[in-house]
This record gives C-alpha cells, structure tokens and sequence, in this order.
C-alpha cells in the first residue's frame, strides 16, 4: 500500500505505540516533552511494510541513488524495509548501515554492506527521528570518508527544531514523511 492511506496508517501506529507525553534528554542532548521511539512502531510486520513503501516512494522527490544507508540503530530497519520494497517492486536498492563507532573485532567496518555500493555510488540517507540533525550529518561524512555520494535525506519524523535547516544547510535536499504536528496538532512550531 502507498499513498496517502499508507501515510494515515502509519502515522496511526506511530501515534499508537511510539509516541509518548513524557520528559526526556534526547540524543542531541536537549530535553524534549514529548518521545518518538519510531522503533516500537517500524518493528512491527505493518510497520516494517509502510515504512519500506512509503520511504521508497519518498526517493522520486530526491536525486536518483544506488542504494539507502541508515544510521545504527534506528535507522536500520529503514534501510532494510526500503531495500526489500524496492526488490519487490523490482528497482532493487541494497542497503548499507552506518555504525556510530567502528566495531573492534572482526571486519572492523564502519559501514555495513560497502561491498553493494559501487565506487562513488549514490546514497539516500535514512533517519527515523531528526532533531538537530546532528547525527544524520555524522553518518553522511562517514559515507563519505567510505567514497559513498549522499545525495539526500528522509526522515521518517521530522522534530521542528532545526535538523531539517541544518541538512539543507549541509547542501543535502530532505524529504519528511511525518513532522511533529502529526503527534502535536496544536503546536505552533
């Protein structure tokens, strides 16, 4: 399912099982009154099938690309979600995940899945929640460093409070597919 009624359900089931009223310290270190855990909700069979849809439809707004890259953790099942959409529509995208620090054992790799990406390749981030957009810019240098071409973002939610302007900033088009109004109507930010 795509469209608007895939973007209702999913919205439905983010409301439903990972959005929370509560005071937290977000990961860019700010405290926040309210907490996405876009996991509880992307996890799930359903979930997992509107994001992979929903997202891959998202990637005709930006620059066409050879694969999707989603930062560890929640990032991830995105990555996964989209690729397998994608070979089931039968425009096949593998999908990479950025590690926020280099494993230290085995491959050691900062990247996984390097090996699908050709040299130079083009890379559509994937973020489950933007804040600041700190960590999406972290995870597109190190595509980068690993010869990767970002050539642009979706979010699955977008905060309001500045990830957004600080990604285009960076020269790097985003594509929300949720904001915070959709869990806080009445909020004026």
């Amino acid at each position: 399912m795509t469209g608007p009624r895939a973007r209702e359900q999913l919205v439905h089931l983010l409301r439903e099982r990972a959005f929370e009223k509560k005071r937290v310290v977000l990961a860019s270190g700010r405290e926040s009154d309210f907490f996405i855990d876009c996991k509880q909700a992307v996890l799930t069979a359903e979930g997992h099938a509107l994001v992979g849809a929903l997202m891959l439809d998202a990637l005709d707004a930006l620059p066409g690309c050879d694969a999707v890259a989603g930062v560890e953790l929640g990032g991830c099942p995105l990555a996964s979600a989209v690729s397998l959409m994608s070979h089931l529509r039968g425009t096949p995208l593998p999908a990479l995940y950025v590690r926020k620090e280099v494993k230290d054992h085995g491959s050691r790799r900062q990247i996984e899945g390097d090996r699908n990406l050709p040299a130079g390749g083009r890379v559509v981030m994937l973020e489950d929640v933007i804040t600041t957009g700190g960590s999406t810019l972290k995870a597109v240098d190190k595509l980068h460093a690993a010869g990767a071409k970002v050539v642009g973002v979706i979010a699955l939610v977008d905060r309001l409070e500045g990830g957004a302007d600080a990604i285009r900033a960076a020269g790097l088009p985003l594509v929300a597919i949720c904001t915070r109004r959709d869990f806080l109507p009445d909020d004026p930010a």
